[in-house]
């Protein structure tokens, strides 16, 4: 069986104008301070905690049982915020 003719292939150059890394109208974002990731955490472990917590013992804590389904809105406002400053970490 013949071998087929390899060819080689041009290299890309993007057209004129365009943005490239390190011109003038890139910008880059700073990086997060160093609580934004221990605090990111914690508010999605809050969150989970507080469901968990509702869950296995919401009956016996008084401003728990009074809240009723508006713990699972505030344990899942706690994870998407931490989810949310996930999204903006760098």
């Amino acid at each position: 069986m013949p071998k087929s003719k390899v060819r080689k292939k041009s290299v890309y150059t993007p057209p004129q104008g365009t943005l490239q890394s390190g011109t003038a109208g890139a910008r880059i974002a700073p990086p997060s301070p160093r609580w934004y990731a221990p605090l990111m955490v914690a508010l999605m472990l809050l969150g989970l905690l507080w469901i968990v917590v509702f869950y296995v013992a919401g009956e016996q804590i008084p401003f728990m049982s009074s809240l009723n389904a508006w713990n699972f809105a505030i344990g899942f406002g706690l994870m998407v915020a931490g989810l949310v400053m996930s999204m903006r970490w760098r």
